[in-house]
């Protein structure tokens, strides 16, 4: 059974389940290697790389869709390796495809579409592990796929691409969910992947329409964490926009185009949140463009292409710091050594990226040189994950 690509199909997260189940591909859900609904290449992308601030070791988590769990490993600091924590992989939800970190390092959200809901844990600080909260998982929307935790750490935002809104929730000391007044608010026909910008002002959910995509921006209320759309939005894009990224200083945003096989950049308004395609955008990306990500510096940003032909690569950009504008590294794309590239991250010290290959079972590592941007398999890549990674995330 193939996977069911945007390029090919146009059918929503409950159609290919449907699909899948009346063919004979999925027999159960659960533990299943079966192929992803068309529209997981959303929160397949999502990247969040966030810093402790007081740990010398980070962590990366790759949601695992057909095997419906979380794998997790430690980062050698002096060389990228991975080493898989004790107990990993983690029990999580339904095609868990999306896993986003609080900005404190200690909880992770996983989106489990098939199940429609959240799963919450608390992060071990020394060995990484995770351990699902009392309450957890927690409802969502109709087939969730994104998921992102606002810079305070006080509010999740999670898109539900069945039921076209995204759900809101407040973070409690303990990690625990609890919607928010007014939540679900309203997002389009099929919203996919979100992103929160680094004052927490602002959040930007991808649309993959099938007549048009699009970009929907919201201001965020500081005290209750509530969306209300900004003047303009939704934003036009290009052909199913999967996943966006927001650099560093928040004066660029950038989205990934599946099915034109390139990448939109807009410059945010300070003020309103409101977006504003850069010249020369979109730029051109790989075959079937799906994760993306801005290292911590704004120098760099990078993207996973799952290619038609299964061989996935990741292009790689300079980023002008003036302008937004993108300009490819020399030697990009970078062979990911694996198959169907989905997911990107980058480390919070800019050293290394991982890319989750949701074709061959297996997180790719990278070192990232601080100068030019250029990628370099790290000793032992790819590291063997859980079937089909999607999502992939850094502690």
């Amino acid at each position: 059974m193939p996977s069911l690509s945007l390029g090919h199909y146009a059918v929503s997260a409950a159609a290919a389940f449907a699909l899948l189940t009346g063919c004979g591909g999925l027999q159960s859900p659960i533990g299943a290697r079966a192929a992803p609904p068309s529209t997981f290449y959303a929160q397949a992308s999502r990247a969040q790389s966030v810093g402790t601030g007081n740990s010398t070791v980070h962590f990366v988590y790759a949601a695992n869709y057909s095997s419906d769990n979380v794998s997790a490993y430690a980062i050698d600091a002096s060389d990228g390796a991975l080493t898989q924590v004790a107990g990993s992989p983690f029990a999580a939800g339904g095609f868990s495809i999306a896993v986003a970190i609080d900005p404190t390092g200690k909880f992770a959200y996983v989106a489990n579409p098939y199940t429609g809901n959240v799963s919450a844990y608390a992060i071990n600080a020394s060995s990484g592990a995770l351990t699902q909260l009392p309450d957890s998982p927690v409802p969502a929307g109709t087939d969730p796929f994104g998921v992102a935790v606002n810079p305070s750490g006080k509010f999740a935002y999670v898109a539900n691409e069945g039921s076209g809104n995204v759900t809101v929730y407040a973070i409690r000391r303990s990690g625990a969910l609890t919607q928010v007044k007014g939540s679900p608010f309203a997002a389009g026909g099929f919203p996919v992947g979100v992103a929160i910008d680094p004052t927490g002002k602002f959040a930007y959910v991808t649309n993959i329409d099938y007549s048009s995509g699009s970009v929907f921006a919201y201001a965020i209320n500081a005290s209750s964490g509530a969306l209300t759309q900004v003047p303009g939005s939704p934003f036009a894009e290009g052909t199913y926009p999967t996943e966006v990224a927001i650099e560093p200083s928040g004066k660029f945003a950038y989205v990934t185009n599946q099915g034109s096989s390139d990448v939109s950049a807009y410059a945010i308004n300070a003020k309103s949140g409101a977006l504003t395609q850069i010249k020369g955008s979109p730029f051109a990306a790989g075959t079937t463009p799906i994760g993306v990500a801005v290292d911590p510096t704004g120098k760099f940003a990078y993207v996973a292409n799952e290619g038609y032909n299964g061989n996935g690569n990741v292009s790689a950009y300079a980023i002008n710091a003036r302008s937004g504008v993108l300009t490819q590294v020399h030697g990009s794309p970078f062979a990911a050594g694996a198959l169907e590239s989905y997911g990107i991250a980058i480390d919070p010290t800019g050293k290394f990226a991982y890319v989750s290959n949701y074709g061959s079972d297996s997180v790719s590592g990278f070192a990232i040189n601080g100068k030019t941007g250029v990628l370099k398999p790290v000793q032992g890549s790819p590291f063997a994950a859980g079937y089909s990674p999607t999502g992939v995330a850094i502690r």
